[in-house]
């Protein structure tokens, strides 16, 4: 059934088909209607066997969840920004209890200064959590991707918390023509949760306990193992959920025109259509573009992004967030991924704190690293003079 909903409610709808059991939640802009659509379906009593918890800070929610979780409950939460921070804590100890709790992420800009605008800050934090992350670029892929990350998280070979990242205000603001999913097919899709242990009165269980130095390593490679297995239990669930919906969103990378490309320009999120849009007139005009969009940041997908630039004579990656002190987080996971091949490799950092990111500028950048005009390594673009920057 198609619908015109803004991105809040194509999340809400999609969370409500999916049966949790305990949704715990704060609000914080942008990620606000969520939850509010979501309590406003459990007030008309739409979420069947479910609780709805408005708590008192986004520690709360996480750690109501992780109760929950831990007692066998499936469990959902959305927050954003300095709410995601003030959940780390929490989030970074249910990947280690390997609770798999699923939350979406309404990329925002940290503080300070404040901004509640986009960028990939937020989720850049939390990259080496433990938890399971992908990007999405429209409003109906993160409706199509709640009902996957549940599957995924709750696979027994798998149990680590799932975050889904779509951009603050370019996504969830936005109105757009949704496909939305009928309760049969998520429930061909999901079974009910079927957690492998949980508290319970009858058989004690301890999750999270003290472990010395002669048994935490351990516990690592667990969790790094349970990641890595998530590979292949993520690329099957992506293509399932194409069989049963006729969307194929694609797998961990979606590479396209890159076989022939001299450049190859890399992105994440909602920027990648307009990155799209400006590589194919390009192309028309007979340069030799690609574009790789990652869609699965956590586990990173090394192998399949090596094989997509193994060819390239330059990588360009568009970043939404900045590791101080290095340069862009995405483009430090791809040099990696590329340790051995010899490209030359540029990242530009746009449209941070929420700056408009024109389709003049993606073109200057990519016009300019086509024609070699910039060095190669880390820039930042969609920034004033620096001769006009305070240092």
């Amino acid at each position: 059934m198609e619908k015109v909903v803004r991105g809040f409610y194509s999340i809400a709808h999609s969370v409500k088909l999916c049966k949790p059991n305990v949704i715990a939640a704060y609000p914080i802009t942008p990620q606000t209607e969520i939850v509010e659509n979501l309590a406003e379906m459990y007030a008309n009593g739409e979420l069947g066997d479910c609780e709805y918890v408005t708590a008192e800070s986004e520690f709360g929610a996480a750690s109501i969840l992780v109760g929950a979780s831990a007692a066998g409950a499936r469990t959902f939460t959305a927050t954003c920004s300095q709410g995601l921070i003030l959940m780390s804590e929490v989030l970074i100890n249910a990947a280690g209890m390997r609770l798999p709790i699923v939350l979406v992420n309404t990329n925002r800009a940290l503080s300070a200064p404040l901004s509640i605008w986009n960028d990939h800050q937020d989720s850049m934090v939390l990259r080496d959590g433990g938890l399971m992350q992908i990007h999405v670029e429209t409003n109906q892929e993160a409706h199509d991707m709640v009902p996957v990350a549940f599957k995924v998280a709750e696979d027994h070979k798998v149990m680590l918390p799932f975050m889904i990242n779509m951009d603050g205000y370019k996504l969830t603001h936005a109105y757009e023509p949704i496909d939305l999913l009928e309760q049969e097919m998520v429930d061909t899709f999901l079974p009910p949760y079927n957690p492998p242990v949980y508290m319970t009165t009858k058989d004690p269980l301890t999750f999270g306990s003290y472990a010395p130095p002669q048994y935490y390593a351990e516990f690592r490679v667990a969790l790094q193992n349970a990641m890595e297995r998530a590979r292949k239990v993520l690329e099957k669930a992506y293509k399932e959920w194409a069989e049963i919906t006729g969307r194929d969103w694609g797998g961990h990378i979606v590479a396209e025109g890159v076989e022939d490309a001299d450049l190859v320009a890399i992105s994440m999120g909602s920027l990648t259509g307009m990155v799209r849009d400006v590589i194919s007139e390009l192309r028309n005009q007979g340069k030799k573009v690609g574009l790789l969009k990652i869609r699965t940041f956590r586990p990173f997908p090394a192998k399949e992004v090596r094989g997509a630039l193994k060819d390239a004579e330059k990588i360009l990656v568009f970043e939404r967030a900045v590791s101080f002190g290095h340069g862009g987080p995405v483009g430090m996971e791809v040099k990696s991924a590329c340790f051995g091949l010899t490209p030359e490799f540029y990242s530009f950092a746009v449209g941070l704190g929420g700056r408009d990111v024109p389709r003049e500028e993606i073109v200057r950048i990519i016009s300019d690293v086509y024609y070699g005009k910039v060095d190669q390594g880390f820039h930042f673009g969609t920034v004033k003079p620096f001769e006009e920057v305070i240092v």
